[in-house]
């Protein structure tokens, strides 16, 4: 009916009538935080395009997975800083590496709090790319799928909940699946970096990480960021090889993907709220330009009304204190 029949301000008049109608809900329960574990001695070390965010000794990786559960967080995901690194990432697939240990500490003390492990190279080669190269310094796939796929195992054996394969190789989601199934973990869920575009967001985990190429960039493996339909094309063969959850990195300059992606699926979605997007909303709060809890709170909630179940996020602990 036209107006003035029709106002659609009756259901805006007040908080609880707000509350009532709202569409898309926004939960400690949805939200994943991402954890640096360092092989040193130092129990935290800052991140400086980070601000709140520390690389973590395996013991305060433990202290804070703590404090993430108590905030009801259900999950973190675990990225590895070697203290060596070599041209074939040996510290991914070593059954002692740092992200192995890590994940044993962790499930000890805190049984219930799912752990994810992101399974690449890029943070163990001494190249800083993610996977083996050839002569001419490009990315050699095949025989990086076959390493991602024992670190998968490696990180499965080890204690991961969910392995999160992250490089970009063709076919890595497959040969994770056929490994774990022999190996007897076929129990174990893969999230799949699905769509993970060659962005200008990286930059503060690439520091966090210590994982910038030596040379060239990941423009060759990872996607354009003109492309959407490649990104359906992507999601679809991950889940024909068998992925549970297919994911779409960066999160804000994707919403687009998120919904056609969901849309495509009908799998469980993840996005990742990255780090360049995380340091922009901490720069901008930090100069006075906006309220950052409101503006976390309101990017959050995009993310999940464009499609995504799951949202990695930085901003993981602060939102759930402020949700609860």
């Amino acid at each position: 009916m036209p107006f003035p029949a029709t106002r659609l301000r009756r259901l805006r008049a007040t908080p609880v009538l707000r509350d009532l109608v709202r569409e898309t809900r926004l939960s400690p329960a949805d939200l994943v935080l991402p954890l640096f574990v360092q092989a040193s001695t130092a129990s935290r070390s800052a991140i400086g395009s980070l601000p709140g965010i520390d690389r973590l000794s395996i013991s305060a990786a433990v202290e804070e997975a703590g404090e993430a559960a108590a905030l009801g967080l259900p999950a973190v995901l675990l990225f590895g800083i070697p203290d060596h690194k070599d041209a074939e990432g040996s510290g991914a697939y070593d059954d002692e590496g740092i992200v192995q240990l890590a994940t044993r500490a962790i499930k000890d003390a805190h049984p219930d709090l799912v752990v994810m492990t992101d399974v690449c190279l890029c943070e163990y080669t001494d190249h800083g790319h993610c996977g083996l190269l050839r002569a001419d310094g490009s990315v050699d796939n095949d025989p990086s799928v076959e390493l991602i796929a024992r670190a998968a195992v490696s990180q499965a054996r080890a204690g991961a909940d969910v392995v999160a394969p992250s490089d970009m190789m063709d076919g890595r989601i497959g040969a994770v699946r056929s490994a774990l199934d022999e190996e007897g973990l076929g129990d174990t869920p893969i999230v799949a970096y699905s769509a993970k575009f060659a962005s200008a967001f990286y930059g503060p985990f690439r520091e966090a990480a210590g994982s910038t190429p030596a040379f060239g960039d990941r423009r060759a493996y990872q996607m354009d960021p003109a492309n959407g339909d490649e990104a359906l094309r992507e999601a679809l063969l991950d889940v024909q090889e068998g992925a549970d959850v297919v994911m779409v990195k960066p999160a804000l300059a994707y919403l687009d993907v998120i919904r056609r992606v969901k849309d495509a699926t009908h799998l469980p979605v993840a996005a990742y709220n990255v780090s360049g997007e995380y340091a922009m909303i901490k720069a901008a709060a930090a100069a006075g330009a906006l309220d950052e809890r409101a503006a976390v709170l309101e990017t959050l909630t995009s993310i999940r009304r464009a499609g995504a179940d799951i949202v990695i996020t930085y901003h993981a602990k602060d939102a759930a204190a402020w949700l609860t």
